[in-house]
């Protein structure tokens, strides 16, 4: 069994194209600079280059080899926080335009994969379960409100009867269905942007880390073999960003998660737990998310750590949640695990910023990566070529910095991340 980062996951395992991009040797002049090869910077680099913009993408490893390779491949309507919490902070016009934006998000994923012929297992259905029976008002109440003051008709709320029955398992208590809702191959579908945006134009570079910038009227970027002037720079790093940006470090903190991928199962074993092929997210605070590959794997997330350095063993870190669930699984052979490095914001709302008149940054997407990053490279796009409005509405939601920035972050987060869970396990 491999173990640890992109080159050990299921999906770097399952790529159907191996793409290598060159790295920036010499200098450059183009439009627009975007650091970071993952979905927002791919999806910018598609939509400016459709544009008719100059487009220069530097990623500091693989294109596609950080979060939005690695992730759960889910894909689901709305944000971490509710319409009404928004309404509250930025007005229900926004709210509103907020939450739209979050259908289109997943849209814009299924229009991008059809339009440039991406094979990346697209399926249909997302659905979320109360881990708890505490927890299953909470979700009628968010089906009823979706419904009835969102004019959303398309999830749905399943009592616990149906729940165990799309499951196989009586360990949830309710759920919420979203029938538009997919999940997808993510890595596949980092590589059919990268290759989407290089054919319409867009120059792409790997191993090629920015090591500085400089802002201004005409930003400077400079990697260890080469520089880029540009007329824009845009920050697409996300739990990479590092010190590259300290001002943009202050608004995220990274964290791992984990995921394994278990053997391919018996047709009657993944025809009892997973016959609608739906994918599951919980409601636990640290989210136990799962569902079934193309080729009928369990691919399961469960665990964070706040640290540095993964687990010694992510499968037996990983192991031990997917078995609370499905304990009958204990003698399933486990053929990946892998980790990977993600952004929370302290409101779990992704932070826009138009920091100059010509810098953007997009970060922060707090687990609803997929869909949400894959917009915000969109509203860059239209942002950069004189439309910002869009962009203006989710740079509108107040995002703090982590008390004591990010040299006491850590401390006060982690502690908190093990309050709730704690709650998580005996609440």
């Amino acid at each position: 069994m491999k173990n640890q980062g992109f080159e050990a996951s299921y999906y770097a395992n399952t790529a159907n194209q191996n793409i290598r991009f060159p790295s920036l040797e010499g200098d450059q002049e183009t439009d627009v600079c975007i650091i970071g090869g993952g979905y927002t910077g791919l999806s910018a680099a598609l939509h400016l280059s459709e544009k008719g913009y100059r487009v220069t993408l530097l990623e500091a490893h693989r294109i596609g080899s950080g979060a939005s390779g690695r992730n759960g491949g889910q894909l689901c309507q709305g944000h971490n926080m509710s319409h009404a919490a928004l309404s509250q902070k930025v007005g229900k016009h926004h709210a509103d335009l907020l939450w739209d934006m979050s259908v289109e998000s997943v849209e814009l994923v299924k229009h991008l994969i059809h339009q440039h012929q991406i094979d990346c297992d697209l399926k249909p259905g997302v659905l979320h379960v109360a881990a708890k029976a505490s927890h299953v008002e909470d979700i009628q109440q968010a089906v009823d409100y979706k419904r009835n003051t969102l004019g959303y008709q398309k999830v749905h709320y399943l009592t616990k009867h149906d729940v165990s029955a799309a499951l196989g398992t009586s360990h949830f208590h309710g759920g919420e269905l979203y029938e538009d809702g997919a999940h997808i191959h993510p890595y596949n579908f980092s590589l059919g942007l990268a290759k989407a945006a290089q054919e319409s134009g867009a120059q792409l570079f790997e191993m090629s880390e920015v090591i500085h910038y400089q802002g201004g009227n005409q930003p400077s970027i400079q990697t260890p073999r080469g520089t880029v002037k540009a007329s824009y720079l845009l920050f697409a790093c996300n739990g990479y960003l590092g010190k590259l940006h300290p001002q943009a470090a202050k608004k995220i903190m990274p964290i791992n998660n984990f995921i394994l991928a278990t053997e391919p199962l018996p047709e009657a074993v993944y025809n009892r737990i997973n016959p609608q092929d739906y994918a599951i997210a919980d409601s636990k605070f640290v989210v136990n998310y799962f569902r079934l590959s193309a080729d009928k794997r369990l691919l399961w997330g469960g665990g964070e750590n706040y640290r540095s350095r993964f687990p010694k063993d992510i499968a037996s870190f990983v192991k031990k949640h997917m078995l609370e669930v499905y304990p009958e699984l204990t003698n399933t052979k486990i053929d990946f695990s892998w980790g990977g490095t993600l952004a929370i914001t302290l409101n779990r709302m992704p932070y826009l910023a138009h920091q100059e008149k010509n810098v953007f940054i997009a970060q922060g997407y707090s687990g609803h990566g997929v869909a949400l990053a894959t917009l915000t490279g969109k509203l860059m796009a239209e942002a950069v070529s004189g439309t910002a409005e869009r962009f203006d509405v989710f740079s509108s939601v107040p995002c703090a910095n982590f008390p004591g920035g990010t040299l006491l972050r850590w401390p006060g987060q982690v502690a908190g991340m093990l309050y709730y869970s704690l709650r998580d396990r005996f609440f």
